[in-house]
């Protein structure tokens, strides 16, 4: 083609297509490699197959930062708000976030749609109606989390307060992850949960997967390495510290050799229970109610409630004149 150049002159352009250039640069075979259908994984990605966009993690970002300045206003985002301002900024925040999200639940529920039109109107009306519910339910999940505030600031004596404690604590922004996610796994939405809590595991270290159950004044201190699986059940008023796992002992084969989705596998840890640090729990197990895990602990077996359970004291033996040698 000839592209315009300096007056009384033209200038001849050579334009290439994509795949014209790949090929000029040597990585079409890459290329085509890349994109061919023979590498085993499953294709539901490609847009160009499906019609249908996918969930963005980018927008689903701004849609838990967004719900932050809701759940603690004055905190996130506008920290000039008052009484005669705040309702307008929730109000608007949340509009932002309804049609946000309302999309985002559309794209995860057409990912496993098995309804071949690009434009789903069962996937629609569920999505609005799910993305509604959710919005309603915000005002419980506030609620557990202020008691997940109170329980950092009355478990850690080096918090100068509350408010250090939602601005700060790492285990308060997991938690608050979590605990949106949570609400739309119990709704049944596709992979939105996921993205959201690794969003956060991904921030803190702090690995909580949405379908785990958790009561209130949760509070977990320092965080890094917490990983909480799936079918855990936690009770109130726990406190667990960093490195700690509450993991799956094994994983059940189907007669393919495939592990077994969903089966209950994870610790059930009861009320007022203290887990401190490098602790690992595996197995659906039961830790009683008061019980204490000390540090470093392996337990795949129950605790009774209000057991202290920590390691064995190492054996310290005294060389003097020659004793024991």
């Amino acid at each position: 083609m000839t592209a315009p150049g300096p007056p009384g002159r033209d200038v001849c352009v050579e334009v290439q297509s994509p795949s014209g250039l790949a090929q000029a640069q040597g990585v079409g075979p890459v290329v085509d490699s890349l994109c061919a259908a023979s590498y085993g994984l499953a294709r539901r990605g490609f847009a160009a197959e499906r019609r249908r966009p996918l969930p963005s993690p980018q927008t689903l970002t701004v849609v838990v930062e967004r719900l932050r300045t809701v759940l603690f206003p004055g905190y996130f985002g506008q920290s000039e708000l008052n009484e005669q301002n705040a309702y307008f900024h929730v109000g608007a925040a949340l509009d932002e976030v309804q049609r946000l999200l309302e999309e985002q639940v559309r794209r995860g529920l057409c990912f496993v749609c098995v309804r071949a039109e690009p434009r789903c109107p069962e996937c629609e009306v569920d999505a609005r109606d799910k993305t509604r519910e959710f919005i309603s339910r915000l005002p419980e999940v506030r609620r557990i989390l202020a008691t997940d505030v109170q329980a950092a600031f009355e478990g850690d004596p080096a918090a100068t307060g509350p408010e250090e404690a939602i601005f700060c604590y790492p285990g308060i922004f997991a938690v608050t992850a979590y605990r949106l996610a949570h609400e739309l796994h119990d709704l049944g939405v596709p992979l939105l949960p996921r993205i959201i809590t690794e969003y956060a595991h991904g921030t803190t270290g702090i690995d909580i997967h949405p379908g785990a159950k958790i009561g209130t004044h949760f509070f977990i201190d320092h965080g890094t390495g917490v990983v909480i699986g799936e079918t855990a059940v936690i009770g109130n008023w726990v406190r667990i510290y960093q490195g700690v796992t509450l993991g799956a002992k094994s994983f059940p084969l189907d007669a393919e050799g495939r592990p077994v989705k969903g089966i209950p596998r994870h610790p059930l840890v009861e009320d007022g229970v203290v887990v401190y640090g490098g602790a690992t729990i595996l197995g659906r197990v039961t830790i009683g109610a008061g019980a204490v895990i000390g540090g470093n602990v392996w337990l795949t077996q129950d605790v009774p409630a209000g057991a202290k359970v920590t390691q064995a004291l190492a054996r310290h033996e005294r060389f003097e004149a020659g004793a024991g040698i």
